[in-house]
């Protein structure tokens, strides 16, 4: 898996500057603005490598994954790539970090890298550390990058599902999403008869919030077709629908949830593409638990307009193909 994130030319330098320096220990990595840009350079305090770790410390927040380019070698390839993702850091930089580690390395060039590892804790990048690094690495069965970053992520993505239903999805626990009340309400009240015809979330991202939110116009479609017209094309949405239809002369109201991400130029963000499904889990989750939603069908779709009654009615009441009877073979001369 691989996140789409490239080294920036800053990044480039400074790597440059690294490999020309033997006075220089370390070079700390970030992601913004999908780029991996540098933020400092560590300089090399003492000739032994164990010694040397001790200046990252400043550096490793209990929060925050970095990654750390170090002068561990003195002969080729002299470099280790560290990926840092400490469990308290939020879910979707776990799962940024961890699918784009390759891309640092490629990006930097692997001719000059002895071994890329993962870490979780502080502990792991001391001298002891890295001796009990070094013990299990000669222990383990060899795997390859792709292997070992394929397990980073779907470690992070089975945190990301380990949710409870509060008033918060809880996509871990260092991370949480607050479902406003109202939206939880609206919930509730699609899975009464004589209810909401539909409810829509949707989830606003800035900076200092992160809210699973009612949307505010309230639609009161007839039919799938003016369902798919009234869901946003250009904004993720979560719709829960009351769908009453006839089949086979009895009427029904089954109750189906619709998850939509329109391919538009803000969804496409490393962000997005990650956030989202991480979020339809969890409001799932919470139709579940806390509003005791029982739905008869999921559906999951890129643009609104993909939803079509015909479609809906197909996973709904599939044609059973009517099994013919053998038939015995005429005799000859019959």
């Amino acid at each position: 898996m691989q996140s789409g994130i490239s080294a920036s030319r800053e990044l480039q330098a400074w790597f440059n500057s690294l490999q020309e320096s033997t006075s220089t220990f370390a070079l700390v990595v970030a992601i913004e603005h999908e780029s991996l840009v540098p933020v400092t350079t560590l300089p090399s305090s003492s000739s032994s490598f164990g010694e040397n770790l001790a200046g990252l410390k400043p550096h490793l927040k209990p929060n925050v994954a970095l990654y750390f380019v170090l002068r561990r070698y003195d002969v080729a390839p002299p470099l280790v790539a560290v990926t840092y993702v400490p469990d308290a850091a939020p879910v979707r930089q776990k799962m940024l970090f961890a699918s784009t580690r390759l891309t640092l390395v490629r990006e930097l060039g692997t001719e000059h890298f002895r071994e890329s590892i993962f870490v979780t804790t502080p502990e792991e990048l001391s001298e002891s550390g890295f001796e009990k690094h070094d013990a299990h690495a000669q222990m383990d069965a060899p795997l390859t990058e792709e292997e070992r970053t394929l397990g980073e992520v779907k470690r992070a993505e089975q945190e990301a599902g380990s949710g409870t239903g509060t008033r918060e999805i809880h996509l871990s626990k260092s991370l949480s999403m607050p479902v406003a009340e109202d939206a939880i309400a609206a919930m509730r009240e699609v899975g009464q008869d004589g209810g909401r015809v539909v409810t829509m979330l949707a989830q606003k991202i800035n900076p200092e919030t992160e809210v699973v939110e009612l949307v505010p116009e309230s639609p009161t479609p007839s039919s799938i077709g003016e369902l798919s017209r009234a869901i946003s094309a250009a904004e993720p949405r979560f719709t829960f629908y009351r769908f009453t239809h006839t089949h086979d002369g009895a009427e029904q109201s089954p109750l189906l949830f619709f998850y939509t991400c329109p391919a538009t130029a803000g969804n496409r963000s490393i962000k997005s593409r990650m956030m989202y499904p991480l979020m339809k889990r969890a409001v799932l989750d919470v139709a579940d638990k806390e509003a005791g939603l029982r739905l008869a069908k999921r559906f999951e779709v890129e643009e609104p307009s993909e939803i079509t009654e015909q479609s809906v009615l197909d996973d709904l009441h599939p044609k059973v193909a009517a099994r013919q009877g053998f038939s015995r073979p005429k005799r000859p001369g019959r």
